[in-house]
C-alpha cells in the first residue's frame, strides 16, 4: 500500500499594503519622504520593487470612491487602482498586483473584465479585493442619500461575485483557437453566455476575452462582520484581517475555514494575512522614539477625529486622558464598518487605555496591529503567530514608505528565511502560486433567478 504523499511545509505569505506614504497619517512629514507621493507612479512602482525584492507575494492598493479622509492634513488614496497596478505590473515580473474595488458601486461585467484585463497585462499576477463600502460621502458620489443598510450591501456584494466568477469561466480553457491554417479564431461552442437574473443584476455574458493566466484572479476580502465572514468563507481565497491579539486571529482563522469546509472548500481554501503596521529601530528604545516622533507630528485633533470616525461617534465625546464611553454601539446602527469598531474598542477594553494612550497605540489612531522594536523582535512575532496558526501570513503597513519597507526587507525578512518560513526566491510566476493556491478549473453555474 502506497503511503500518502507528505504535506509540503507551511510557508509564511507576506503582502505589502502600500497606504500612499506610509500607515501612520505623518508618514508624508517625513524629511525623506515627497508630498506628491499619492499621486506619483514612480512611488509605488519602488515600494513593489522593493517587495518583490523581498519575495513578497503581493502589492495591495485599497481604494475609496470619495474623500473620506481629512485631506487638510492626510494624503489619500486618490489613484485608481487598476490603472495603477498595470504600471506596477509593467515595472515588475514576480509580485502579484491586489486592487479593490466596491460591490457598491460598480457593476459585475465591468469589473470582470478590468480584472481578467489586469490578470493578462501582469502574466497571471492580478487579485481582486471585494469590498462594500458603507460612508455616506460615497453614497452621494453615486447619487444616494444614504447608505444601503449592511445585509442588503453584503447580499448585493454575494451576487455581484458570483456573476463575476460566472463570467471569468465563461470561455473554457481552450475556447480560443487562432489557427491561421484553418482561419478559425475562436471554437464558439466553448463560449458560453451565463444568462444570469437575479436580485440585483441581469448579465447575459459571455465575457468579451479569454479566460485569464490564472484561470480567475485571486479573490480577496476583508469583511470582519457575519455577514462579512460568510461572503469570505463563500468565495475568497485570502483575507485581510485587522486581530488585535493572537488569541483573537487564532480564533478569527479557525472559525472562517471551519465555515469555508462546511462550505465544500478545502481547509487550506482561504489564506488569513493579519494586518500588521511596522516601525523598526537598531533598538527597541530607538524605535519607540521613532513611533513617537512620528505620532507627534500627528494634530491630536485629526486623530481625534479619525478614532471618532471608526467608532462611529462624535469627537467631542473623546477626552483625551478619559477612557472611551461606555456601552457604543455599532457605528450608524450597525451600517457601518463593524470590522475596524469592534477591533479598536476590545484594544481599548483589554488595556483599559485613555484615549490618548489609545490613539498612541494606534500609531495614530488607525485599527490594526502595530509591533515596535528590533527586527528580532518583529521576526519573533510573526515567526510566533505563524507557527501557531493565529495566521498564515501578514498585511504588512511599514510606518514610512519606502524607508519602514526598506527597513523590514533588509532586516526582518532575512531573519525569517534563516528560520525557514519564508522563500529565498519566487518558485512560481503566478499570484495564485506565491500562495499556494490550485488553478481553478472551469465552473458552470446554475442561473440564479430573481424570487
Amino acid at each position: 500500500m502506497t503511503a500518502p504523499a507528505a504535506r509540503p511545509p507551511r510557508q509564511l505569505h507576506i503582502n505589502l499594503n502600500a497606504l500612499h506614504s506610509g500607515f501612520l497619517p505623518s508618514a508624508w512629514r517625513v524629511a525623506e519622504a515627497d508630498p506628491k507621493a499619492f499621486i506619483d507612479v514612480q512611488h509605488y512602482i519602488r515600494a513593489a520593487q522593493l517587495a518583490e525584492l523581498g519575495t513578497f507575494d503581493a502589492i495591495f492598493l485599497a481604494d475609496n470612491a470619495a474623500i473620506v479622509d481629512q485631506i487638510d492634513f492626510r494624503p489619500i488614496t486618490a489613484l485608481e487602482p487598476t490603472v495603477l497596478l498595470a504600471s506596477v505590473a509593467a515595472a515588475t515580473r514576480r509580485i502579484g498586483v491586489i486592487g479593490t474595488a466596491s460591490t457598491s458601486y460598480n457593476e459585475p461585467y465591468n469589473i470582470a473584465r478590468r480584472f481578467a484585463t489586469l490578470d493578462h497585462v501582469s502574466g497571471g499576477r492580478a487579485g481582486w479585493n471585494i469590498v462594500t463600502t458603507a460612508d455616506l460621502p460615497s453614497a452621494r458620489n453615486f447619487g444616494r442619500d444614504a447608505v444601503p443598510e449592511h445585509a442588503q450591501r453584503y447580499r448585493r456584494a454575494a451576487e455581484f461575485t458570483e456573476v463575476v466568477k460566472a463570467l471569468w469561466d465563461s470561455w473554457d480553457d481552450d475556447a480560443f483557437v487562432g489557427d491561421k491554417d484553418s482561419g478559425r479564431f475562436v471554437d464558439t461552442d466553448k463560449v458560453h453566455p451565463i444568462h444570469h437574473q437575479g436580485e440585483f443584476y441581469s448579465v447575459q455574458g459571455a465575457l468579451n476575452l479569454p479566460r485569464s493566466p490564472q484561470g480567475r484572479p485571486v479573490l480577496v476580502q476583508a469583511g470582519g462582520s457575519a455577514d462579512g465572514r460568510e461572503l469570505a468563507a463563500r468565495h475568497a481565497e485570502a483575507v485581510f484581517s485587522a486581530s488585535q491579539s493572537f488569541e483573537e486571529s487564532l480564533a478569527y482563522g479557525r472559525e472562517l475555514k471551519s465555515r469555508a469546509e462546511a462550505l465544500g472548500r478545502g481547509p487550506d481554501a482561504v489564506k488569513v494575512l493579519a494586518g500588521l503596521t511596522t516601525i523598526i529601530g537598531s533598538t527597541e528604545a530607538e524605535a519607540l522614539r521613532r513611533r513617537d516622533e512620528l505620532v507627534d507630528l500627528i494634530p491630536w485633533r485629526y486623530s481625534l477625529n479619525r478614532l471618532a470616525g471608526t467608532l462611529g461617534i462624535s469627537a467631542d465625546r473623546l477626552k483625551l486622558d478619559e477612557r472611551l464611553p461606555e456601552n457604543l454601539p455599532l457605528p450608524g446602527g450597525g451600517n457601518g464598518n463593524h470590522t475596524f469598531f469592534n477591533f479598536v474598542r476590545a484594544l481599548a477594553t483589554r488595556h483599559n487605555y485613555t484615549v490618548r494612550e489609545l490613539i498612541r497605540a494606534l500609531a495614530g489612531g488607525g485599527g490594526h496591529r502595530v509591533i515596535v522594536g528590533t527586527p528580532e523582535q518583529i521576526a519573533d512575532d510573526i515567526e510566533h503567530w505563524f507557527r501557531a496558526g493565529a495566521a498564515d501570513g501578514f498585511n504588512l503597513m511599514p510606518d514610512v514608505l519606502p524607508g519602514g519597507l526598506q527597513d523590514f526587507v533588509d532586516g526582518v525578512v532575512p531573519l525569517l528565511r534563516q528560520r525557514g518560513i519564508f522563500r529565498h526566491a519566487y518558485e512560481g510566476s503566478t499570484l495564485r502560486e506565491h500562495l499556494g493556491l490550485a488553478r481553478p478549473a472551469v465552473e458552470r453555474r446554475p442561473r440564479l433567478q430573481a424570487a
